[in-house]
């Protein structure tokens, strides 16, 4: 089952609080095979399921049984345009029910003054009864839609407050009851409700707008090569293997290979990186990322949702509509939340009704208790904060797959790396050819190529790098045999050649000369050795040159109370003196992928939180078990998959700046969270005792939730590389010329 078979986002449109989000995902979730996650601030349904039992059209139909509507999620655009239309009718149902309400503001803003600007009744009742019925619709529709699936929200509880109110003022007129009239607060409650949920859509909007600024920079022209002429088209109509050009200051409108020409390119978009990139034949570039100077021609290798740019929006929108577990608390209260308010209230009324025998001033501060409780708070509280982190986190090139692996990213224990591409820069150059008594220096060089040729090892394409470049060519070979990751054996000219490790020469009875290897080693070089039969014809030696930020990096991470350990399949001598140029105490050699593995699910086994940074097909099976899985983004497909942040630009100090983010990111979900629970502990009982009256009650309770989104807004004064030691890296040990002795 593909996940495209088996896999749907909704957009949920009616949803107003927790309690919604609430109810709807425990009815997505009872449907059979069904697992949906259903998210406030960005108001989407992220929905697993299985097409043999339920089908996209059923999920649609629960949703809307649930009181909702919902379509399948189109492109960015065209969702935005629908909210926008919906954002400018909100706004002009809010200033009719402003200019309604003026006269009665007006006339208490007056009082203020000692001035008596009286109102009679009926214009009073007059202005408030539109309020009430035509622009508080909306609430009377949630309310119901909620009771009849016998849950409460917070369309409930605006209704029954502003209802109250309404209809006692109603009965004080028809009854002639001489006692004051409350249309004013009924029409001020809905119209200060009103400005909150304005306020927060806004806000709400900008906290998404990481995503709005990826896709803006994709250009909307290509100038593309057709028949020898260079034709303007819509980038959308490009297709893989047209040939496109891009000019100096324009953007790359799809994913492709550069054919001709040398310039520089801003990638930072993408990666996070600001240094410009040198681009000229056969480097890739990717769309959106902007051409500084010379002109490229190209061929397209991705295009639409192929693209690298498209996969970072879907992982960064997959990252916002996830949960993060200390959502979870949160979920439980809100799921309680109404019916103990409409307690509470009930409660109010008649202890206030019994003690002071007024019963309109009972009514009154019933009303306070419900329209001041605000489970809106409670539910954006960790999802909008999760939306502005992935969007930040993106714009510094870390892709977070789901808000899980956000959280628990700042209380790992122990961060294990992979040596070669983590703290390399995972591409050995070939350093030294020292040939034995039985070889020369051209011999050694030839006959390593020719076995060299036919394998994917990079050691190998090394060998075939060097040869080239020494203008040796290969010979032609027989019987070519390959043991993984240990060496290589052919025939030719009749002959058995062999290639490979120490270890792997040794095997084969061939007596090595252990201190020139162990003295190579110890500079941090990879040796293999090469001969003919049972005879040894040298040495070739590798150095792949540390990364020059790695050192810095693990110094941050260490500084974060992190205990750094490298796991590298490479001798001891070499993995040794990698790990001290690094900076790091503890290292294990000779690790097969397995044993990574394993010693990943010992950690855990300890109870200790586990990281696990590495870039190759080796490296997946212990970053699948580890906590927090970190995936360089020139590693494998199948690292990458099996991680859970991917980092776009390929420095550890990426890591070291999402664990950063993780910890700031939980520390204002718990401000948050505070603030939403403070709010309506301190909130309802001030209303309960008569000291909020029902106008200052909306106008706290539309407000909250703004406060608790414009919070987390705060979170995007953030910036990498504010943890840690910002030290200069020691000089690092690269590769040198080759050395030919």
């Amino acid at each position: 089952m593909s996940q495209a078979e088996n896999h749907a986002d909704l957009q949920i449109v009616g949803m107003r609080c927790a309690s919604c989000s609430s109810r709807l995902e425990k009815a997505l979730n009872q449907l059979p095979e069904v697992t949906a996650v259903v998210n406030l601030a960005t108001e989407k349904a992220s929905v697993t399921f299985d097409p043999t039992l339920t089908n996209v059209d059923e999920l649609i139909k629960t949703v809307r049984d649930t009181g909702f509507d919902a379509h399948v999620t189109r492109d960015f655009a065209a969702e935005k345009a629908d909210r926008l239309k919906a954002y400018q009718q909100e706004k002009i149902r809010f200033y009719i029910s402003l200019a309604l309400i003026m006269p009665m503001v007006l006339e208490m803003a007056l009082m203020l003054f000692d001035v008596h600007l009286m109102i009679p009744t009926w214009a009073q009742w007059a202005l408030a009864t539109p309020v009430q019925f035509w622009i508080g619709a909306r609430f009377y529709r949630g309310a119901w839609a909620s009771l009849k699936h016998g849950s409460g929200n917070m369309d409930l509880l605006v209704a029954l407050g502003t209802s109250a109110a309404y209809f006692l003022s109603v009965a004080i007129i028809v009854f002639d009851i001489h006692q004051p009239v409350y249309f004013e607060s009924s029409a001020v409650l809905i119209t200060l409700v009103l400005m909150g949920k304005l306020l927060e859509a806004g806000a709400k909007a900008k906290a998404s707008d990481a995503i709005e600024k990826l896709i803006q920079l994709q250009p909307k022209v290509a100038h593309v090569e057709r028949d020898g002429e260079i034709l303007d088209v819509s980038a959308g109509q490009l297709r893989p293997d047209d040939i496109f050009v891009v000019r100096p200051g324009e953007n790359v409108p799809v994913d492709g290979i550069v054919l001709e020409g040398i310039s520089t390119m801003d990638e930072s978009m993408l990666t996070g990186e600001s240094m410009p990139q040198t681009k000229q034949a056969n480097d890739k570039v990717y769309t959106a990322t902007l051409n500084h100077q010379g002109l490229l021609k190209c061929r397209a290798t991705a295009v639409g949702s192929h693209t690298q740019l498209a996969a970072v929006v879907r992982l960064v929108e997959q990252a916002q509509g996830s949960k993060a577990p200390i959502q979870r608390l949160a979920d439980k209260i809100s799921g309680i939340f109404v019916p103990v308010v409409l307690l509470l209230a009930v409660a109010t009324l008649f202890i206030w009704y019994k003690v002071d025998g007024d019963l309109s001033y009972a009514i009154i501060n019933a009303v306070s208790v419900l329209v001041i409780a605000c489970p809106c708070a409670l539910g954006l509280a960790t999802p909008v904060t999760i939306v502005v982190a992935s969007g930040l986190a993106a714009r510094e090139g870390i892709l977070v797959k789901d808000a899980a692996a956000l959280e628990r990213a700042h209380k790992l224990s122990v961060l294990i790396l992979d040596k070669t591409g983590t703290l390399t820069e995972g591409k050995p150059t070939l350093t030294d050819l020292r040939p034995s008594a039985a070889s020369g220096v051209g011999e050694l060089l030839r006959i390593a190529a020719s076995l060299a040729q036919h394998s994917t090892h990079p050691l190998s394409g090394a060998v075939m790098e060097y040869a080239q470049a020494q203008a040796t060519l290969p010979l032609p070979i027989t019987e070519f045999e390959e043991a993984p990751g240990s060496g290589l054996s052919a025939r030719l000219d009749g002959v058995t050649y062999l290639l490979g490790s120490p270890a792997f020469i040794t095997q084969h009875g061939i007596a090595l000369d252990e201190p020139s290897i162990l003295a190579l080693q110890k500079q941090g070089r990879t040796v293999i050795a090469v001969a003919r039969e049972q005879v040894l014809l040298g040495y070739i030696a590798f150095a792949d040159r540390i990364r020059t930020s790695s050192r810095i990096a693990v110094a941050r991470i260490r500084k974060m109370g992190i205990r750094v350990v490298m796991l590298s399949g490479d001798n001891q001598a070499t993995a040794q003196a990698i790990a001290a140029q690094a900076g790091i105490d503890e290292f294990i050699a000779e690790v097969s992928p397995q044993d990574k593995a394993r010693y990943v699910g010992s950690l855990k086994n300890r109870k200790t939180l586990v990281g696990m940074v590495g870039d190759g097909i080796n490296d997946a099976p212990a970053l699948a078990a580890a906590d927090v899985s970190f995936a360089m983004k020139n590693g494998s497909d199948i690292a990458i998959e099996a991680a859970d942040i991917t980092l776009m630009r390929n420095d550890l100090n990426s890591v070291a700046d999402a664990i950063d983010l993780s910890h700031v990111t939980l520390s204002k979900i718990r401000q948050n969270l505070f603030f939403a629970f403070a709010y309506n502990v301190l909130g309802i009982p001030l209303a309960g005792i008569g000291l909020l009256n029902p106008m200052i009650a909306g106008g706290a309770m539309a407000m909250s939730s703004v406060s608790v989104v414009s919070n987390a807004l705060l979170l995007k004064q953030w910036k990498p590389g504010t943890s840690g030691p910002a030290e200069e890296p020691s000089a690092a040990a690269g590769p040198e010329a080759p050395e030919t002795t």
